[in-house]
């Protein structure tokens, strides 16, 4: 009878490699599992219809020969290219304090964040209701629509101005900032200007000198809420300064700059994303949903801060309008630049016609 051959125990360096081959696939199943979750669970957004714009004529010598130009009665979407109204509320009026249009081309990988500031010059009536100044549109933290206005004819009344059509928003509790911010640890920012602000009667204490420094959620929210000085206990305890020179313009560039210096810390920290989902969805109203937030993620992990273009849109605050006094009449022309840099969604530029940008008394 034939002797069996004995086995030979295996190499420890072959037990380890197949112990590393099964981890290996392990690994690979999770990762196309989780891979196949996002993938069906993200929803990619929807983009406004076109505003109902009636054709442009084609004008001839001849006004019998006089027609409707076909081409310009749609105009067209840049692929992957949606706009977004930001805004954030004002913790005393209930208005919004903070106004921001944001385009993101997902394709070229390009991000445009534009304030429009609070007191834009508009000429809107909803029902009984009748406004001029933009952060109007939404009063007293009515986030319905007509009769009282609320997000959607801040919406309506921004991309009334700008002349494109905004697809989504996000309406920011202030918290947000505080809750980030802590979230990832504090930011490094430079503090543009001296502040020195208090208002008791809403607990607010903003004490900070210009320069390089760490700050806490805390303290980044009192840094983009600061817009004023006061002068404190002395022979004026009530004269109230502007803490920039260029008064509320030199706040939004602040907050901008605060925007992106969060983004950036957020996207640096990809693994904290289950702690920022749950931030947001306690402190950002929104009409968008988890999927489309899920959808967003994919593009935004491979985005290069150095494409992301702020701007203001400028014009002079201290004209009047129809009686009301301190509206922000726009530098047409400057803005309709800054509005085809930075927002336009369409292949073709928006023009001064598609705008709404009115001229004060």
């Amino acid at each position: 009878m034939a002797k069996r051959k004995k086995k030979r125990p295996s190499s420890p360096l072959r037990r380890l490699g197949r112990g590393l081959y099964r981890t290996l696939v392990v690994l690979s199943a999770v990762i196309v599992g989780v891979w196949i979750a996002y993938k069906a669970a993200s929803r990619r957004p929807t983009t406004a219809g076109d505003t109902d714009r009636p054709p442009q004529a084609v004008v001839t010598d001849d006004p019998a020969t006089q027609d409707v130009d076909e081409s310009k009665q749609t105009l067209q979407r840049k692929e992957g290219t949606w706009t977004f109204l930001l805004a954030a509320e004002d913790q005393v009026s209930g208005s919004t304090d903070t106004i921001m249009v944001c385009t993101y081309d997902t394709v070229n990988q390009k991000i445009g964040l534009v304030s429009l500031p609070r007191d834009t010059l508009v000429d809107r009536r909803v029902g009984p209701y009748h406004y001029h100044k933009l952060n109007a549109a939404y009063p007293n933290g009515n986030i319905a629509n007509p009769p009282n206005g609320g997000i959607a004819e801040l919406m309506g009344a921004a991309g009334e101005v700008l002349g494109i059509p905004i697809d989504h928003y996000a309406l920011v509790d202030t918290r947000l900032f505080v809750e980030l911010v802590d979230a990832v640890g504090g930011v490094e920012f430079n503090v543009p200007v001296y502040m020195n602000y208090d208002a008791p009667d809403q607990d607010l204490h903003i004490h900070f000198n210009p320069g390089l420094q760490r700050l806490t959620g805390q303290q980044a929210l009192e840094v983009v809420r600061c817009r004023k000085n006061s002068d404190g206990p002395g022979e004026y305890p009530n004269n109230i300064y502007d803490a920039y020179p260029d008064a509320d313009i030199g706040r939004t560039r602040t907050q901008q700059e605060m925007v992106k210096t969060i983004a950036k810390k957020i996207l640096s920290n990809p693994q904290k994303v289950g702690s920022y989902v749950d931030i947001l969805l306690r402190c950002v109203k929104t009409d968008l949903t988890p999927g489309n937030l899920l959808w967003f993620v994919e593009p935004a992990l491979g985005f290069n801060f150095d494409d992301l273009t702020t701007a203001t849109l400028p014009g002079d605050g201290t004209k009047s309008y129809d009686g009301v006094r301190s509206v922000y009449e726009l530098d047409a022309e400057e803005s309709l630049r800054i509005i085809n840099d930075c927002l336009n969604p369409y292949t073709t530029d928006v023009t001064m016609e598609m705008t709404r940008m009115l001229r004060a008394d």
